[in-house]
């Protein structure tokens, strides 16, 4: 009996011994589990998201970033960041995981999908314009070309940048391409000193053509929209059926930054997200600026895709990781490749249908505006889909105008639209997939739906004459009827356009294809508001690069020396105008001169950084606007003819020096329009920091007053002389700087005038401490003729200056301004202000109205016509991504796939799947011993046979589900 208990307990403590193991195990693997988890989500949030990283103007920013200059300073430049900067935004442990993580953007995006149903990019020719491609990289199998139009004497790439950009796109092996069978052809037009001109890129693009080129990636930009025989070779190319991508341009998050040719209607240009699908930080950001003043921007960049800490292709071998939107342009470029692949009538491929193919399938993402994400993230096999049930249409972008739908709808949404108001301005792009030239019939139709009070609403259309190639403009100016000056509530209607293209293949004379297309449009309409919250901008006087030298307004921005970001409240205006809508001003934009606006309406006019000249018809008007109650705000900046001397470069792309035609500002034009009050800046140039009214204050290379009526209120400050810096090399400190002046014009009920010597403080490309607040101050002070006691009693108050003391600053003896100005015209001596221009006029839609209910989802609503993605079958997968897995020591960072097309594939759950597989198989095991030692104690107390346990054991114990191969599909 002893015996035998004896036996039992020993089984029963076997049972508890054992029991303790696996609860230990247990205990490691849950721990385990949740510490790689917290590690992983770590990661992502340092090293994926690059917002942390100091501002983009901010030296050390730009310090991370590697250009890939032209000659000229921000003419043509390779969008990627450097490995560097990836690599820098984290600790020691981010680097590690950032190597223990590859990210496989072609499986991501489920291009094995279509490799397994036989897609590899097989028969199309794709180029990469870059910085060459060495000759025996072993990721690449098809380099059908090597070319080089620079002037060094190698086709090796010696910076790294062009083979990362070849091999996401067609790499076979390691980090694995889109495309790995396509024909890669190889320009090399960046030299290793980072060196181009527009003349290689000509060149280039010319045998392009005769290689008949299908794709073609540019992984560069630059602002210079206007460098003429650059775009249009970029038009003759696309016209030619090669469907161009391009890089949006790495000057986010920055408004305003669109780089070319990434901008025109014709090329897809892409923007960066990382793999949370934020908006890269470095993305830039819409609208088009081409358009201004008159006009608005487009919509763009096209789409997004990923573009932070992307894998591909190494200099010589093996794989690195890199940033950028030159990233996120080859992701679409392969993918791209890949789609052409797929469809069988290649006569249905056009640079057009593409891009139809590509933003109609896109996935929007959410709280983001349309120009940040275009139409939104690349969906490679929703494109596939609706590219393989593609017929010949045209179609819109954007596809519907719904002035309600915030965010993505701004800055339409920001604020309603109200009687007498200027009209809303809404830039739509046509795409033709018909064909590369194309014609609208009659005239786009306006039908309003009665039962949603369209009728209230008055749309005026004007358009492309041609659409080539492959495109053309729809502008849509909605204003509010007369009715309406008093009503409150939503309108709806539509714009019935029709696009005709000649059939190519049709013999018939005259045979055409026709594509009739709806573009809904919803609006708010409020009550027309006071005058006094009524502002209106002047962007007819602001000029900027390109076409002359305008230079930054903040000298110390050295790096970046052209001003070129539109000067427009939706660009880098954007924080002021987000402002002054949250103080519930309404902000409209005056895009002709003085002349052409009601100045009854409004109640203060804001011009800020004008570099334009003044008719005299508009100084007259102005000053009898003033007269009659209007106010006026100018934040002015730098001019000094010295100085404007010494910022002078010399272009290597036109062998030509070029000189400032103004300063920050134009400072003596503006003195010619205040002149009467007897007001005047002066030429001195300050900068520092000071305190006015409780505030932080910096001065960033702003001038001074120089003369202001004696009655005025006039704010000194002590500052740093920047004139003297930059002409000497010396410092001094001058005090008693007039920077701010405010003034109650004489006559009765006339306005007041408020002026500030310097305009970095609410302008975001060089703003490092905002003064909105003396923004609302002044507002308040021009609305409502209420000074602020924080100015009006100020310690820094001084008597206003008389002026007399130093001339007033001359205009730059010898300038060229009259080639870019709206006002000056070229004249033997002084140029000479043109005849005024005719104030534009809307010819407003006659209406058809119709009695019918308005969609309700205009976004759901609009699809691309002929198209159904449910005849197009994909296999039956899920959708996955690259697998999740430390390195071993010793391995290599990269996946070596050997035979090209990976077969299988990683899935991103087996990292996550395999701790749970380890828990239940734990949880199986317990459940067992716990069963086993009940059925031990209950049974009848007898001797077995020790020896059988383990055998018995060994035999029932189930197999725990192990990851070592990952699961077929």
């Amino acid at each position: 009996g002893s015996q035998e208990h004896y036996g039992e307990k020993c089984v029963d403590d076997t049972y508890l011994f054992m029991l303790m193991i696996v609860l230990i195990i247990l205990y490691f693997l849950c721990m385990r589990l949740i510490w790689s988890s917290h590690l992983t989500i770590s990661f992502k949030r340092i090293a994926v998201d690059p917002d942390g990283a100091s501002p983009c103007n901010d030296t050390r920013w730009v310090q991370k970033w590697q250009s890939w200059q032209s000659s000229r300073p921000l003419r043509r430049t390779s969008l990627s960041l450097g490995s560097g900067f990836w690599h820098a935004t984290g600790r020691h442990s981010s680097r590690r995981l950032l190597r223990a993580i590859p990210r496989h953007v072609a499986q991501i995006l489920q291009a094995d999908v279509l490799w397994q149903m036989g897609h590899t990019g097989s028969g199309v020719k794709v180029a990469v314009f870059d910085t060459g491609l060495s000759e025996k990289h072993p990721h690449f199998k098809n380099v059908k070309e090597r070319t080089n139009w620079t002037n060094e004497k190698t086709l090796d790439d010696g910076l790294g940048h062009g083979t990362f950009v070849a091999g996401v796109i067609a790499s076979m092996r390691e980090c694995q391409g889109f495309a790995p069978d396509s024909e890669l052809h190889i320009f090399r037009v960046f030299t290793n000193n980072q060196v181009s001109y527009t003349s290689w890129f000509l060149d280039a693009f010319n045998y392009a053509i005769l290689k008949k080129i299908d794709v073609l990636n540019l992984s560069i930009g630059g602002p210079d929209f206007m460098d003429h025989p650059f775009v249009d070779k970029v038009w003759e190319l696309t016209a030619n059926k090669v469907i161009m991508v391009s890089a949006i341009g790495n000057d986010g998050p920055l408004y305003g930054t669109l780089n070319n040719p990434a901008d025109q209607m014709d090329v897809i240009g892409v923007g960066g997200i990382d793999f949370e699908d934020n908006i890269a930080r470095f993305s830039s950001r819409g609208m088009t600026t081409w358009e201004l003043p008159g006009g608005y921007g487009r919509v763009k960049p096209d789409i997004v895709t990923y573009g932070s800490g992307v894998r591909g292709s190494g200099l010589k071998e093996g794989c690195r990781s890199l940033s950028g939107t030159s990233v996120a342009s080859p992701v679409v470029a392969g993918a791209v490749t890949l789609l052409a692949s797929t469809v069988l009538n290649r006569e249905l491929v056009n640079p057009a249908s593409m891009k139809q193919a590509l933003i109609a399938s896109a996935r929007r993402l959410p709280g983001v505006n349309m120009f940040e994400q275009g139409h939104g993230k690349l969906d490679l096999l929703r494109a596939y889909q609706i590219l393989n049930s593609y017929k010949p249409q045209a179609s819109l972008s954007p596809s519907y105008i719904d002035l309600t739908e915030c965010p993505y709808m701004w800055p339409y949404c920001s604020q309603p639209i109200y009687y007498g108001g200027m009209p809303t301005i809404v830039n739509v792009t046509i795409l033709n997939g018909m064909g590369v030239t194309g014609r609208i019939v009659d005239k786009p139709i306006w039908q309003p739906y009665l039962p949603q009070n369209g009728d209230y609403v008055d749309v005026a259309v004007s358009y492309s004459p041609v659409l080539w190639p492959w495109a053309g403009y729809l502008a849509v100016s909605i204003s509010v009827a007369k009715k309406a000056a008093s009503w409150e509530g939503i309108a709806q209607g539509h714009v019935m356009v029709t696009v005709a293209s000649p059939a190519e293949n049709d013999s018939a004379i005259g045979g055409e294809m026709t594509s009739t297309v709806k573009l809904p449009v919803k609006v708010k309409i409020v009550p027309t508001p006071p005058r006094s919250k009524r502002i209106l901008w002047d962007q007819y006087h602001n000029l900027r690069y390109p076409p002359g030298y305008f230079p930054r307004d903040n000298l110390r921005m050295k790096n970046d020396p052209l001003d070129w970001n539109g000067d427009h409240i939706h660009t880098n205006f954007r924080d002021m105008y987000q402002h002054l809508r949250s103080m519930g001003y309404f902000v409209e934009v005056l895009g002709a001169p003085i002349t052409c606006f009601d100045a009854s309406q409004y109640g203060t006019l804001l011009m800020v950084d004008s570099e334009e000249e003044y008719f005299p018809e508009e100084i007259t008007k102005l000053r009898r606007d003033i007269d009659n109650g209007l106010s006026l705000i100018i934040f002015s900046d730098w001019y000094n003819t010295s100085v404007m001397r010494k910022v002078k470069f010399y272009d290597e792309n036109t062998r030509q020096w070029w000189m400032p035609d103004t300063g920050g500002a134009n400072v003596p034009a503006l003195n010619d329009l205040i002149s009467v009050w007897g007001m005047a800046f002066s030429d001195g140039l300050y900068e520092g920091d000071f305190t006015m009214a409780d505030h932080d204050m910096y001065y960033a290379s702003g001038c001074s007053i120089a003369r202001f009526p004696e009655d005025g209120i006039v704010i000194a400050q002590t500052l740093k002389d920047q004139g003297l810096e930059v002409l000497k090399q010396e410092t001094a400190v001058v005090e008693n700087v007039p920077v701010l002046g405010l003034y109650q014009t004489p006559s009765e009920g006339g306005g007041r005038i408020a002026l500030y010597g310097d305009s970095n403080c609410i302008d975001d490309s060089h703003r490092q401490k905002d003064c909105f607040w003396l923004l609302d101050a002044l507002l308040q002070y021009t609305s409502y003729s209420m000074a602020p006691p924080s100015l009006t009693h100020s310690k820094n108050r001084v008597v206003p200056p008389t002026g007399t003391d130093r001339p007033l600053p001359q205009r730059l003896e010898g300038n060229h301004l009259y080639r870019y100005s709206k006002v000056l015209e070229a004249h033997l001596g002084d140029p000479k202000p043109r005849p005024l221009p005719a104030c534009p006029h809307l010819s407003w839609a006659k209406p058809q109205p119709l009695n019918e209910t308005a969609p309700s989802n205009l976004w759901k609503h609009q699809k691309l016509l002929s198209v159904d993605m449910d005849k197009v079958v994909l296999p039956n997968v899920r959708p996955y991504r690259p697998q999740v897995r430390p390195l071993s020591p010793g391995e290599s960072g990269a996946w070596d796939i050997p035979g090209g097309i990976m077969p299988g594939r990683y899935n991103q759950e087996v990292g996550q799947t395999i701790p749970m597989f380890a828990f239940l198989g734990a949880m199986v095991v317990l459940s067992f011993f716990v069963v086993q030692l009940t059925k031990a104690k209950s049974k009848p107390k007898r001797r077995k046979p020790r020896v059988k346990r383990p055998l018995y054991l060994q035999q029932q114990q189930p197999q725990t589900p192990h990851s070592g191969k990952n699961p077929t599909v």
